[in-house]
């Protein structure tokens, strides 16, 4: 999928040359800490938006979409629910924040609002400058993120925890090729299941495929994932080793990270 650094972007060399003879912006933590871990544990959804006077501002989370959504792991920041992905390095100095240039696919956006939301999010990324986790107030309640900019807006996000952080381990790649149907199966607290049938996939570094195994029954669900009859699929999963197990569960959770392949069966 083709990418192209966003026009209203800074160019990199610039900001490369900026960074390099340049101090971090200063900007002190808003009601909260420079928490990192916090930081790299919670996808972060925009529940807020206000201008240098306190305001909230329109246009930010009154556009009938699901909520722009953060995430910042190994120094990318990636935003999700708008027209593409965008994404962005970033860097921390206590509770100051360092965004470079936002790139993302050009993919057609058939909303115009959201496509310019996307462009907005696009121009306002660069400017943060400052940064600061609220732990939950109370249990069940979420997190709070505030992000500060230089032209004195602030931005109030809620967090939801990863799966790394739901399952206490950054969990393992398989591969798995699920059948174009599902079948019978036996299970001890449904009657009439009817299983996924699956095989593993390995790959070697350089994407050649290198063994297949034999076909099994699924009993598990993958999250993310919703299988359509008649289409074969080979799934990248995440599979995380559950903490606690459920009597009638799997002793692992299975996650979507991707669909590798896809194919119709034959009528």
């Amino acid at each position: 999928m083709k990418q192209s650094t966003w026009t209203w972007a800074l160019p990199l060399l610039a900001l490369q040359g900026l960074s390099a003879c340049s101090p971090m912006p200063a900007a002190a933590p808003q009601d909260g800490t420079a928490d990192t871990a916090a930081l790299g544990a919670y996808h972060w959804q925009l529940r807020e938006a206000l201008d240098a006077k306190g305001a909230a501002q329109p246009g930010w989370t009154d556009t009938g979409a699901k909520p722009v959504q953060l995430r910042f792991a190994e120094g990318r920041l990636a935003v999700a629910r708008l027209c593409n992905g965008l994404s962005a390095s970033y860097r921390l100095q206590g509770g100051q924040m360092e965004v470079g240039p936002v790139v993302g696919t050009m993919m057609a956006c058939p909303d115009p609002a959201l496509m310019a939301l996307e462009s907005r999010v696009g121009q306002q990324l660069p400017q943060v400058q400052g940064w600061a986790v609220r732990p939950a107030a109370a249990s069940g309640a979420a997190p709070q993120l505030t992000l500060s900019f230089r032209d004195g807006v602030r931005w109030r996000l809620e967090g939801s925890p990863t799966d790394e952080t739901r399952y206490g381990s950054a969990g393992e790649r398989i591969f798995l090729e699920v059948a174009p149907e599902r079948v019978a199966c036996p299970h001890p607290l449904m009657r009439d299941y009817r299983c996924l049938q699956v095989r593993s996939i390995t790959y070697s570094e350089q994407g050649l495929k290198t063994a297949v195994g034999p076909w099994e029954n699924f009993y598990d669900e993958i999250q993310g994932y919703t299988h359509q009859p008649g289409v074969r699929n080979v799934l990248r999963i995440q599979r995380y080793k559950r903490s606690q197990v459920p009597a009638d569960a799997s002793a692992y959770a299975y996650v979507l990270d991707m669909v590798v392949e896809t194919s119709r069966a034959p009528s």
